[in-house]
């Protein structure tokens, strides 16, 4: 099963009431419950996602609603893919480092580089299928690659061109859209963004502020989510940092605006410590991923920060008395 964040919805609430209908019944309707618009960092079906997409076009006479949606998002929709990319060396490290860290995001899509003459094209491609289609998740995504490209570049979103597969609207798009539109290009070759090669030797642009507010809205999430519980501040958190690589005792301390001594010692107050917390999460996400066979054992290991699968296997086995393979098999014959 292919699985995406809510968070790649950001904004559809607003939008949809804007447009005139009920986004709780559009939910319902596509299976999904309304909860999972209260935390970004949930995972529901990618083939859902697609779905409720669909319906939500249709009930809203909107052909564009992915493009409309995308338009009002920032790159903050990645969570901390962006953050993460963003810190390469250059706009092509970063480009190139998309598909390393886009799982933390969603899997069943992935960035393919095309060089066309003087341009490079940055093309989506998704594994998923939905009984209703693809094209609003896809015209949602290209316009998220847009807004990441615009923003890592300090250039305007409307600049850089949006090509999809899909044909036009049957309506008057220029009478309807006007300007908004005048950079998007159907019936194309591909899904993707075009942008000039010689922008990639660039150095990305850093909005400190954006960073900053970044990990504000965060900390403001884990207060919201878990007040005065901080194991389950530190859980999120760890759950968060592991498939990057930077999960440490220091960095968790540093987004809670503590120092590690402080951190430890409010946690041995409360009878836990940090490495405790560590091995529960680790535990939790790997029986999670286990459950739903989103991964191999292999990836599981590196995203949970593990050297390597062997470490990984021991752990897993002190933890629960038997390997994860056995572990897995004994779930699917419940």
């Amino acid at each position: 099963m292919f699985l995406v964040r809510s968070g790649a919805i950001e904004g559809y609430t607003s939008l949809v009431v804007a447009l005139g209908e009920n986004p709780m019944r559009l939910l319902a309707a596509a299976g999904l419950s309304e909860s999972l618009l209260r935390n970004p960092n949930t995972y529901l079906a990618y083939s859902k996602l697609a779905e409720l997409l669909e319906l939500t076009a249709a009930a809203c006479s909107e052909p564009l609603f992915g493009l409309r949606l995308a338009g009002t998002q920032t790159s903050t929709v990645l969570g901390d893919v962006g953050v993460t990319i963003s810190q390469q060396p250059s706009v092509r490290d970063a480009f190139a480092s998309i598909n390393k860290h886009l799982y933390l995001h969603a899997r069943g899509v992935h960035v393919a580089q095309l060089q066309r003459g003087d341009d490079i094209d940055l093309e989506l491609k998704f594994e998923i299928t939905s009984p209703r289609g693809l094209n609003q998740l896809i015209q949602m995504s290209v316009g998220q690659l847009a807004n990441f490209a615009g923003e890592l570049l300090a250039v305007p979103n409307h600049t850089i061109p949006v090509l999809l597969r899909q044909p036009a609207p049957a309506t008057d798009i220029g009478l309807r859209y006007g300007n908004s539109v005048a950079g998007i290009v159907f019936d194309a070759n591909s899904n993707c963004i075009r942008l000039p090669a010689h922008w990639l030797e660039r150095k990305p642009h850093h909005d400190e502020a954006a960073l900053r507010r970044h990990f504000e809205d965060y900390i403001q999430l884990l207060e919201q989510r878990y007040p005065d519980n901080l194991q389950d501040q530190v859980r999120d958190i760890i759950g968060q940092a592991l498939p990057s690589g930077e999960c440490s005792l220091q960095r968790v301390a540093d987004i809670l605006d503590l120092h590690p001594r402080v951190l430890q010692k409010r946690l041995r107050l409360e009878g836990v410590s940090y490495v405790t917390l560590l091995q529960e999460t680790r535990l939790t996400i790997a029986r999670e991923h286990l459950r739903f066979k989103s991964m191999s054992i292999t990836d599981l290991a590196l995203n949970l920060g593990y050297a390597d699968v062997s470490v990984f296997s021991r752990s897993f086995r002190k933890l629960t008395g038997v390997s994860a393979r056995q572990w897995q098999a004994q779930w699917q014959t419940r």
